[in-house]
C-alpha cells in the first residue's frame, strides 16, 4: 500500500473516547462460542451478573479518573421473547420461556447471552478525519457465525444513534447482509492508526478467509468470523480512500489455536502495533504497507514466540488488551490473568522497563468477563471524536463520579449473583431484566431502544 495522501490535515483537539459494554442481566456461561476456548472451558458453570457488571463498571470508572473519555453502552434485551416467538415458540412470554426451555434449551440459551457487553464486536467506527463526507461512521457488525450474536446488531444500531444522535456529525449504517459471504466482527478485528487522533489516520482492517476465492489459506479446526468481504464493504460504506486502507489476514494456523478474533493476538493505538509473531499471514508484507501508509513513523512491538506462545498469549489474553495514551504516555490495561502466566508476565516487565514504547502497566480484575472469553478489549469500542462531535454525544452515556454511584446502585439492585443456565426459563428473570433496562433507558436518556419498549 503506497503512502496516504491525506495525513497533513489535522483536526485539532481531537480525542479517543472508549464507549464499554454494560454487562447485563443474565450473564451467564453457556459456552456457545466454539473457537473461544475460555467460552467452552467455563460452559454450564453457575456465573455471578452482578459481580461482572460491578467489575466492568469498576474498570471504565479507574480510566475515567486517569483523565479519559468514557462511555457507556447498554446491554441488549434478553430473553430476546421476539427472536424466540420468530421461531415459533408461541403463547404468553413465560409459556414462550418454557416451551423453549424443554423443546430447544440450547436455542433458549443463546436468546439469553449477555454477549453484547463485548462492545469491540458491537460495530465499526471510523472517524469524521477520515471519510470522505467528513461524519463518524458507525456500521453495527452483522456477527453472522454465531447465532446468539447475529441477533445483536437491530437493537446495537438503536442504541448507538440514541448515542451518537446528530445527522451534522454522525453517520449511521445498517449491519452488512446477514450471510455468511459478509460476516463481520466489527472494531475487533479493526485497528485505526494515527500520529495525532485528529490526523487522517489509516484503518487497518483484518480478515480471517475470503468468501468468494477458496483457493485462498483457511483455517481447518475453526472458523474465521470475519470475511475480506466485509471488510471492503465496510471500508466503502464509511467513505475511506484507497491509500488509507491497509487488509490484512489472520494466520489460518492461529485461528485454529483459538485465536478467533485479531485482538486477540495484537492490539494497536496511534502509530504503535503490538501484536504476536504469528499473528498475521505473510507478516512481513503486513507491516511494510502498514509502515509505508504511515510513512515510516511506525512502531511494531512483536512478541516473539520463543518468548511468549501462541497458547500463553490465549490464556491470559496479553493481546487481549488496552493500549492508551494517558498523559503522553502509553499505557498498557491487561487482565489480572496475565499476571498469573510467568511467560506473559515476564515478557511485560522487561517490555515496560525498556519504555519502548510502552511505559506502564494498569491490571484490572475481570475474572466474570475473562471466564466468558473476553478481556478488556472485548469490553469497549473506540470513537475518535473532535469538540463538536463530542459535545453532540448524548452526555448521559459519559462516564462521571454520579453516573458511576448511580449505575453502580442499579445493578446491586436488579442484578442476581448467581445464574445458571436452568434459571434462564425462569419468567421472574425476564421481568426483572426488562425493569431494570427501562430505568436504564432512562438514566442514560436513550428512549425506546428495547423490543419490549416498542411493542404496543
Amino acid at each position: 500500500m503506497s503512502s496516504t495522501d491525506g495525513l497533513s490535515a489535522p483536526h485539532h483537539g481531537a480525542i479517543e473516547a472508549n464507549f464499554d459494554g454494560l454487562v447485563g442481566p443474565t450473564h451467564n456461561y453457556a459456552g456457545l462460542s466454539s473457537g473461544n476456548l475460555a467460552s467452552q472451558k467455563h460452559s454450564s458453570q453457575a456465573s455471578n451478573p452482578k459481580e461482572a457488571a460491578l467489575q466492568g463498571l469498576a474498570k471504565m470508572k479507574a480510566l475515567h479518573d486517569l483523565g479519559l473519555v468514557q462511555g457507556v453502552l447498554a446491554p441488549q434485551e434478553r430473553p430476546d421473547i421476539h427472536t424466540l416467538r420468530h421461531l415459533g415458540f408461541s403463547g404468553s412470554d413465560s409459556q414462550v420461556l418454557q416451551k423453549a426451555q424443554q423443546q430447544a434449551p440450547r436455542i433458549l440459551a443463546a436468546c439469553c447471552s449477555a454477549s453484547s457487553m463485548w462492545t469491540a464486536n458491537a460495530a465499526t467506527v471510523s472517524p469524521s478525519a477520515d471519510t470522505a463526507d467528513g461524519r463518524v461512521h458507525f456500521t453495527p457488525a452483522n456477527l453472522t457465525n454465531k447465532f446468539h450474536r447475529s441477533i445483536e446488531h437491530p437493537v446495537t444500531g438503536r442504541i448507538l444513534q440514541a448515542t451518537f444522535n446528530n445527522d451534522e456529525h454522525f453517520a449511521h449504517h445498517p449491519a452488512l447482509p446477514n450471510v455468511e459471504h459478509f460476516g463481520d466482527e466489527g472494531a475487533a478485528n479493526h485497528t485505526r492508526f494515527c500520529h495525532e487522533y485528529g490526523d487522517p489516520g489509516v484503518e487497518f482492517f483484518v480478515f480471517g478467509r475470503y468468501a468468494f476465492d477458496h483457493s485462498q489459506p483457511a483455517p481447518k479446526l475453526f472458523p474465521a468470523r470475519h470475511t475480506f468481504e466485509a471488510s471492503q464493504a465496510v471500508a466503502r460504506l464509511h467513505g475511506l480512500s484507497a491509500n488509507a486502507v491497509v487488509f490484512a489476514q489472520q494466520n489460518p494456523d492461529v485461528i485454529d489455536q483459538g485465536v478467533f478474533h485479531n485482538d486477540v493476538i495484537a492490539v494497536g493505538n496511534r502509530n504503535t502495533l503490538f501484536c504476536h509473531q504469528e499473528a498475521f499471514l505473510n507478516p512481513h508484507d503486513v507491516y511494510e504497507q502498514l509502515n509505508q501508509a504511515m510513512q515510516d513513523k511506525f512502531n511494531i512491538i512483536e512478541v516473539p514466540s520463543s518468548l511468549v506462545s501462541v497458547q500463553d498469549a490465549v490464556s491470559s489474553y496479553l493481546f487481549n488488551s488496552q493500549l492508551l495514551t494517558i498523559n503522553s504516555k502509553t499505557t498498557l490495561v491487561v487482565p489480572e490473568e496475565c499476571r498469573h502466566n510467568p511467560a506473559v508476565w515476564g515478557y511485560l516487565e522487561g517490555l515496560v522497563a525498556s519504555k519502548m514504547p510502552v511505559d506502564a502497566l494498569k491490571v484490572f480484575d475481570l475474572k466474570q468477563s475473562m471466564s466468558n472469553g473476553g478481556g478488556p478489549a472485548c469490553l469497549r469500542l473506540r470513537v475518535v471524536l473532535n469538540s463538536s462531535e463530542l459535545a453532540a454525544t448524548n452526555e448521559n452515556t459519559l462516564m462521571n463520579d454520579a453516573l458511576y454511584n448511580r449505575l453502580c446502585a442499579w445493578v446491586e439492585q436488579h442484578y442476581r449473583d448467581r445464574l445458571t443456565e436452568h434459571d434462564l426459563a425462569d419468567p421472574a428473570l425476564l421481568d426483572e431484566s426488562r425493569q431494570a433496562l427501562d430505568e436504564l433507558t432512562h438514566i442514560l436518556k436513550l428512549g425506546s431502544v428495547y423490543p419490549f419498549q416498542r411493542t404496543p
